[in-house]
């Protein structure tokens, strides 16, 4: 299996000429910047023997030449290299993004949204800077080590393995380096993205966290988090500063001895003043880059790490995709006709036995049920009986275990993701928007190459199918920006404006998980009717909990233990099931407490107008007698 370096290297396989002409740049400049110490000793030994001007002008006049050439250089590696490696960057972000959006519901289940975000972002951004800059240097580095030491011998030999002496130790500390600080940079990115997560999650739930007095509870779990990434952070950084001790002191020592053979060399006539001022000058450009083999060690493996951690996505293997040969599928010819027969479903981390080692049954044991074209079937049950993981097997959400479900006569595994999707339409219970527009949010499951005209007429009837006209009441329309996941909505309007973009996408199939929940009883009947009327012609299975949701339905399906134990309508059910009448006695029960609620509130508010017009009355009264007690004082 190839290593997370060598994956990169294919990865860049687009840039790689670039990537060579930035390494070829790099290297030459190095080169070329070595080359001036020999200069300045081939100046040094022509002033011993004979002084004169020219000499020095021609030595300078070469170094000034070597000096514009290595800027050049320079600025040619940043063109070759730091472009095209932003390109590379975006690519990986953007296939990054392509796979997320690509893997199906149970992947977002197991991944934390904290770690995908540090993974796109931060992950992809250190790859991009080793690519830019790491990479090429760290050859660049080797290259000038080596070039270097050779010029040392040419210097002097006993000098040069003094200073290659120190390159033993520090290759010893630099692997015992690297395997230490792999563990600390995994174990940092591990824990930036559990505290990105921690922060997503306390800003979706800020409401919760006040209505319960949670904050502190939650800034102390928090603390405690951002606590272990300080330690883990300050570990690091221990770990780099001893490693940049040895890289500063192990040259500098070497230096030191050699400047004091150096001199006893000279003073005894093994070299001449030339070769030792060339040797130093040389030492010193080789220093350099051994330095800078701590910083690039340390950016090496952040980039091991940051790449480990991106391949663990782009590896996740995805289980529902096209097939290599969809069925056509007519859409303007569909009619709906949805059959799920002998339809089983298991999570897959969900354990095969209890804790008391009796078999875990299926979520969905054994469904199986017919909705003719045209029809609404209402789905009802007892909570957690499988009613909402049903729904999400039709588009495709979560893939059924086993059995088969078509739509007209299709199985949707033969079908194409795109073709089943937009068949089907599906608004949950909790409803998501995005922060974006209005018209955005209703029109997502819109063809976009529908005419404007087209657009706005089906963005109209949406909105007054799920009574959200309230959106034309916003300060910039249909066109303001709602807050992140809408939450400067009510639960009511959100919902509504979910249920308006189900509508708006026309589907053959519309499938509806409990759409009416959130709003008050007026609402509902006002949804509910202009309902029956759009879904004349519209395959529908909708999840309910309330007896007026079934009420749309003309069938009902009675769903218990993850099977369809009766199907029928709802008076033929009321008659025949035992099961039925407790489970619509029970939303009626909950239908009448929340009518109570809402008698309650609004006799508060009636209450509370009453008040407020009493205190005006008094007000106005005060008011009055104000000025004639003015006058009489007068």
């Amino acid at each position: 299996m190839l290593t997370p370096m060598a994956r990169l290297w294919q990865t860049v396989r687009p840039i790689r000429w670039r990537l060579f002409g930035g390494l070829l740049s790099a290297m030459t400049a190095s080169i070329v910047s070595l080359l001036i110490p020999q200069v300045l000793e081939a100046m040094i030994n022509r002033l011993n023997t004979s002084a004169t001007s020219a000499t020095v002008l021609t030595a300078g006049a070469i170094v000034l030449g070597l000096g514009l050439i290595e800027a050049g250089l320079i600025w040619a590696r940043r063109i070759f290299a730091v472009i095209p490696a932003t390109q590379a960057e975006k690519d990986m972000r953007v296939r990054f993004y392509a796979k997320v959006q690509d893997m199906p519901v149970a992947f977002h289940d197991r991944w934390g949204s904290g770690q995908l975000l540090s993974r796109v972002m931060s992950d992809i951004n250190a790859i991009r800077r080793w690519v830019a800059f790491g990479m090429i240097m760290m050859v660049t580095s080797a290259v000038t080590i080596v070039v270097g030491i050779v010029l040392l011998f040419r210097s002097s030999t006993l000098l040069a393995l003094v200073f290659l002496a120190a390159a033993i130790p520090v290759a010893i500390i630099s692997y015992s380096f690297s395997r230490r600080y792999h563990y600390l940079s995994r174990l940092s990115q591990d824990q930036n993205g559990d505290l990105a997560t921690t922060i997503e999650q306390s800003v979706q739930g800020i409401r919760v966290l006040k209505a319960f007095g949670r904050g502190p509870t939650a800034l102390e779990a928090f603390s405690g988090q951002a606590d272990e990434l300080r330690r883990t952070e300050v570990a690091k950084a221990t770990s780099m500063a001893r490693f940049d001790m040895s890289m500063f002191m192990l040259p500098e020592l070497a230096l030191g001895i050699a400047l004091f053979l150096g001199l006893h060399q000279t003073a005894a006539g093994h070299m001449n003043v030339g070769q030792l001022a060339a040797y130093f000058a040389t030492a010193t450009l080789v220093v350099g880059p051994t330095r800078s083999l701590g910083m690039l060690f340390g950016q090496a493996v952040n980039t091991s790490t940051a790449l480990e951690r991106h391949f663990e996505v782009m590896d996740e293997p995805n289980t529902i995709t096209s097939p290599s040969h969809p069925a056509p599928v007519d859409l303007s010819a569909a009619r709906g006709d949805l059959r799920l027969s002998g339809v089983h479903f298991r999570y897959p981390d969900a354990p095969a036995t209890k804790n008391d080692g009796r078999e875990n049954p299926d979520i969905i044991d054994g469904a199986t049920l017919h909705v003719r074209p045209g029809e609404t079937m209402a789905l009802v049950g007892v909570t957690g009986c499988g009613k909402s993981t049903l729904l999400q097997l039709v588009p495709r959400l979560y893939d059924r275990t086993s059995g088969s479900i078509t739509i007209d006569g299709t199985d949707i595994r033969d079908m194409s993701l795109t073709d089943l999707r937009t068949l089907t339409a599906i608004a949950f219970e909790d409803a998501t928007l995005f922060s974006d527009s209005v018209r955005t949010n209703v029109l997502i499951g819109t063809d976009p190459a529908l005419p404007a005209a087209r657009q706005e007429e089906i963005l109209a009837e949406a909105l007054s199918t799920a009574d959200a006209t309230f959106a034309e009441d916003l300060p910039e329309g249909v066109d303001t920006r709602i807050g992140e996941e809408g939450l400067s909505l009510s639960g009511g309007q959100r919902q509504r404006l979910a249920l308006a973009r189900a509508v708006a996408a026309h589907p053959a199939v519309l499938l509806l998980d409990d759409p009416l929940s959130a709003l008050d009883t007026r609402t509902e009947e006002r949804v509910t009717e202009r309902l029956r009327e759009v879904l004349v012609g519209t395959t529908t299975l909708i999840v309910a909990h309330r007896t007026s949701t079934v009420a749309l339905a003309d069938r009902v399906a009675l769903m218990d233990r993850g099977r369809i134990v009766s199907v029928g309508t709802h008076t033929e059910l009321m008659a025949s099931s035992a099961l039925y009448r407790y489970v619509i006695a029970n939303q009626e029960q909950e239908a009448a407490r929340n009518r109570d609620i809402e008698t309650m509130t609004g006799e508060l508010e009636l209450q509370a107008v009453r008040d407020a017009a009493l205190a005006t009355i008094e007000d106005g009264a005060e008011g009055s007698d104000a000025p004639a007690t003015g006058g009489e004082a007068r």
